[in-house]
This record gives C-alpha cells, structure tokens and sequence, in this order.
C-alpha cells in the first residue's frame, strides 16, 4: 500500500454497553483472528486491541501466543503471519503514542459507528490516503459502539456501513472488513 501507514484500532474501552453505560467489553477469540488476517490482507501495518483489564489482555497473550509459537505456529503458519500484526495495549493514549515514536508525527485518528455522521466519503478518504505519508489510526469500537469522548476526538469519520432496512448491528469484524475492501480493495 502506497501512502499512509494505517493500522486498526479494535477499542474494548471505552465503549457502550445497550444501555448506553460505558464500559469495558470482552475480547474475543474470533475478532482477535478475523481482524488481523483482513489487516495483513490489505496491507496495514499493525492491529491494535486495547482493553484496560489486565484479565483480557492475559487471554489476548495466550490466544495470539498460541499462533505465534509451537505448535499453532506449525500448524497454521499463515495465522502466524496475520497475528505478528497484533499488539495489545491498555489505552488509546498509548497506542497513538507508540505510532508518534514510530513515525515522528501523532497519527489521525479515523473514527468509524453504525449511528455516526459522516466528515468524508469513502472516495475522499482513499485519496487522502493516497497522498498523505502521515499514520491514521482506523478506531473501531465494540460493544454498543465507540464512547461519544472517542468520536469527539476523531479527527475524520467515515460513514457507517448500512444494509438495506432498518436493521444495522453487524460483528466489529464484518465491519472491518467492509470498510477494509471500501478503502483499499481493487
């Protein structure tokens, strides 16, 4: 990929629960796999989770360990690669000062929800990309969607990814990937 570098940002803090309470939400096993093969498939450079809880970061270790050494290594070497991608933090504020001592520049923060108003198209957002040597950091929020703080501090929002009737509530991962495809595909 030319321009930017990108990575994902999978947010279990802070996020909403359905009552609008924020909270911290559980890893799971399937967005921790799923999301970084599309990360490795579209070429971004690192996949952020981040959660608080020291509980959930234990588990993110043991699960992406399992892939990266032994017998998970072994067995599923394209795992592996997808998985080196994967970095588990506490906050947002240190993921973006990790990307700011990588990079010499505090990345944009690109922030994306099923109810967001939009600051971009998708078109605009490629070509920005295109063009731009500065990170962007893709926010992706779990649970009931990114805290209102998070997408105040988005510096743009993509559109959300709609279907074709009222219902709107898809996996984070299915997510990542469409909007993935929407941003870098051919």
């Amino acid at each position: 990929m030319n321009g930017a570098p990108v990575a994902i940002v999978l947010m279990h803090y802070p996020v909403y629960d359905r009552n609008h309470r924020t909270v911290v939400s559980a890893i799971t096993n399937l967005d921790i796999h799923d999301i970084a093969r599309a990360a490795r498939t579209f070429g971004l450079s690192r996949y952020y989770l981040i959660t608080p809880a020291n509980e959930q970061q234990r588990l993110a270790g043991q699960i992406i360990g399992h892939w990266q050494q032994g017998y998970g290594a072994t067995y599923n070497p394209k795992r592996k690669v997808a998985l080196d991608l994967v970095t588990v933090n506490s906050s947002l504020a240190d993921v973006v000062r990790d990307v700011e001592t990588e990079y010499g520049v505090a990345p944009r923060l690109v922030a994306t929800g099923a109810a967001a108003a939009a600051t971009v198209t998708y078109a605009g957002f490629r070509e920005e990309l295109r063009s731009s040597s500065i990170p962007h950091l893709l926010l992706f929020g779990t649970g009931w969607g990114l805290a209102d703080e998070i997408m105040a501090a988005a510096d743009v929002i993509l559109p959300p990814v709609k279907g074709v009737g009222e219902y709107n509530h898809l996996s984070v991962r299915s997510a990542v990937a469409i909007i993935l495809d929407r941003l870098f595909g051919e």
